[in-house]
């Protein structure tokens, strides 16, 4: 059973409970947060709460996420770009259009399936069922570099270089518009957009604390290439941090235009570079994922 801890911070005072839990662990549904609470898998300072109570500056918020159990995944022989493998750890370069980990309407074809099959089952059970060996994810599509775990201790190690902000995540993408200066740093905090739940946004208010650091690569007619490294790694982070300010990613139609002059699936946006500890020996290592040939091309025609 996943075992999730949090202490209220004052600019999360006075929310409630079901809401809040929606933010900070966006894969639930809030039917399903709901049915937890009332079950009795989330407490409060180490005491049941009904849904609709209103969290208070230092509450203890503990939250036994129920492994999962069903649907059952099954392993399948898709083939990997894998960039790094050990008895520990595995890096693969997603491909777009992939799903990370089994959800609703999409239980095959995924990540998961695929390191199943190649791992032959040998996965960290942290994460349950659905998201064996998963320490974090990227989005379907986007492309690029992802870690897996190959037991319990390697993910609790990486895991926690995540929790500390001490993996190096790199990404590359293209923006509309030039951007003047060589780079900067956007610091917004990042949650649920209050009048769409599907989506994220800068949220003064509930958004929990996110920054990227990007810098200028090249520049184009009307676009910029540009290389965003991660410091916190929230849902959709870069792709909300470049829309505030004035910077959508190409091919992004949930944050940015809708049509483009190009020919796109989704966001031109690729995990480039992945550094971290290694789980066991403690030695440094870095992996980068080449870009792919839609990305190589579309730099090629700007």
């Amino acid at each position: 059973m996943e075992r999730f801890s949090y202490q209220i911070g004052v600019g999360e005072d006075g929310e409630r409970l079901d809401k809040w839990l929606c933010d900070a662990v966006p894969d639930l549904s809030r039917s399903y947060i709901q049915k937890c609470i009332k079950e009795g898998q989330v407490m409060v300072n180490d005491l049941p709460c009904k849904a609709n109570y209103r969290l208070r500056v230092d509450d203890e918020v503990l939250f036994q996420i129920p492994e999962a159990v069903e649907p059952s995944v099954e392993a399948e022989d898709i083939p990997l770009s894998i960039l790094y493998e050990d008895a520990d750890v595995l890096v693969v370069d997603k491909p777009k259009g992939m799903v990370v980990h089994p959800a609703p309407g999409h239980y095959s074809g995924t990540l998961v399936n695929a390191v199943l099959y190649h791992c032959k089952g040998q996965l960290s059970g942290i994460n349950g069922v659905l998201r064996p060996g998963i320490v974090h994810r990227i989005d379907r599509d986007t492309t690029g570099s992802l870690i897996v775990c190959k037991n319990d201790a390697a993910h609790r190690a990486v895991a926690a270089q995540l929790k500390e902000h001490t993996l190096n995540r790199s990404y590359r993408a293209i923006v509309h518009g030039v951007i003047e200066e060589n780079g900067g740093t956007v610091c917004a905090p990042i949650g649920r957009d209050e009048k769409d739940r599907k989506r994220m946004a800068v949220n003064e208010k509930n958004g929990k604390e996110a920054v990227t650091h990007y810098k200028v690569l090249e520049r184009f007619q009307d676009y910029t290439y540009i290389e965003c490294r991660l410091e916190t790694g929230r849902t959709h982070q870069i792709r909300v941090h470049m829309t505030s300010i004035g910077h959508p990613l190409l091919g992004d139609e949930v944050y940015g235009a809708r049509k483009t002059a190009f020919h796109l699936e989704g966001q031109t946006l690729h995990a480039y570079c992945l550094g971290f500890m290694h789980p066991v020996n403690g030695a440094y290592i870095e992996v980068k994922a080449p870009l792919p040939a839609y990305f190589s091309h579309l730099l090629t025609v700007l």
